[in-house]
């Protein structure tokens, strides 16, 4: 069995995810915050039931297949392919009604991501990758995804979700890279990757990520073309501290500067 097998399933559970949890979006939600600390780190009725969802029509589907998820927690991860999923990417700017968040579904077949897909409901926009290529669709139609050229960070657009989600020594890392680069830019979730993807920025630096929160994203900028990795270089499958850029010489260059 293909990765190609997949693409109409994995298409189905962003249908019925998105399904799920536009009835929620803009309305009076309830938000438990399922930090233990200081950091505000909310999930709502909608992230819960839209995994659930997700959950149900693998089980149905492919009962063999192992399960790794924000909320329910993680089952037969030892599985030839697993299903990694994150409801919602997204949450602070899902709960404040701001449509930047998204349903990130990744395929891992013997622990590599194989095929992701971004999925936003409200806008009707579907980023997808399968690491040889990437796709757009949504209301402008379809189209091939493809990072740009960028020679180096002072010409870079640089994203990253907010500098203060990081700690002191990774905020003064980033900061040089920020100080290098032409536009440095807060917020975005999950869209500042596939906006890369798309073309349309050059760089995303983040750190505390889980591996629910990228390994969807991977074969998507991967298949557009770009690289992404955690500082170190390494692979970024597992989440932790993560440099994504569409121009390997920008890559490099962050790199070196987070390095110190």
């Amino acid at each position: 069995m293909t990765v190609v097998d997949f693409s109409a399933f994995i298409n189905r559970l962003a249908t019925v995810s998105g399904e799920t949890i536009l009835p929620f979006f803009r309305t009076s939600l309830s938000i438990e915050d399922k930090s233990k600390n200081h950091n505000f780190d909310p999930v709502t009725e909608a992230d819960r039931a839209a995994e659930a969802v997700m959950r149900r029509l693998i089980k149905a589907s492919f009962p063999q297949h192992g399960i790794v998820g924000e909320e329910f927690g993680n089952e037969r991860e030892d599985a030839d392919y697993v299903w990694v999923l994150d409801p919602i990417d997204g949450t602070k700017s899902f709960i404040g009604g701001f449509p930047i968040w998204g349903t990130l579904i990744a395929l891992l077949h013997n622990g590599t991501p194989v095929f992701g897909m971004m999925h936003q409901p409200f806008i009707g926009e579907r980023f997808s990758g399968d690491n040889g290529s990437a796709n757009y669709k949504g209301p402008s139609g379809e189209r091939r995804l493809t990072v740009r050229r960028c020679a180096s960070l002072d010409e870079a657009s640089c994203y990253t979700t907010s500098p203060l989600l990081m700690d002191a020594a990774d905020r003064a890392a980033f900061g040089r890279v920020e100080q290098a680069a032409r536009l440095t830019r807060y917020g975005g979730d999950c869209y500042s990757y596939c906006m890369l993807a798309a073309g349309h920025l050059d760089l995303v630096i983040e750190t505390g990520l889980k591996s629910y929160d990228i390994a969807a994203l991977i074969p998507i900028i991967a298949g557009a073309g770009g690289i992404v990795t955690n500082w170190e270089g390494g692979p970024a499958k597992d989440g932790g501290r993560i440099v994504a850029a569409g121009d390997r010489r920008v890559h490099e260059a962050a790199l070196k500067l987070l390095a110190g």
